[in-house]
């Protein structure tokens, strides 16, 4: 099987996206649905972020399936967009020149770095003593 293919992934919180990127024609896919299709409405232009940056003709030669689970809908998002990002740099990278990936790379960190890099922040758990992972409950004296 000599198909010039990449696989990356893109996290936040707990949410995980795999993208599958291949030679193609400019098709990208979110768990088999077009990228116009993402929900929330709101977060759209978000996913669109590493296509608009570097330009649709960067993407016009290969085919980008993305899997997502875990997470709620805006990390999911984040995630999405991250493992966008990372896919085409990679398959640039393997299949294409150094030159063009480093171009790439340096368009979407000026931009913004998380494109790139997963943030690694995770939720703090909760101890004992009070509600959360801080707060305490109310002391009283008598």
């Amino acid at each position: 099987m000599s198909q010039e293919a990449v696989q990356t992934y893109g996290r936040k919180k707990t949410a995980t996206a795999v993208a599958f990127c291949k030679k193609g024609n400019g098709l990208i896919k979110i768990n088999g649905s077009p990228l116009e299709l993402v929900q929330p409405e709101v977060l759209k232009l978000k996913v669109y972020e590493p296509v608009l940056i570097l330009g649709q003709d960067k993407f016009a030669g290969v085919d980008i399936r993305i899997r997502v689970k875990g997470g709620g809908a805006t990390s999911q998002i984040y995630a999405i967009r991250q493992a966008l990002a990372k896919a085409i740099v990679a398959y640039y990278q393997k299949y294409v020149d150094e030159a063009s990936k480093r171009e790439l790379k340096n368009a979407l960190t000026n931009y913004d770095r998380t494109l790139l890099v997963a943030d690694p922040r995770r939720c703090e758990p909760k101890k004992f003593g009070g509600r959360g992972a801080r707060a305490r409950f109310q002391k009283s004296y008598r």
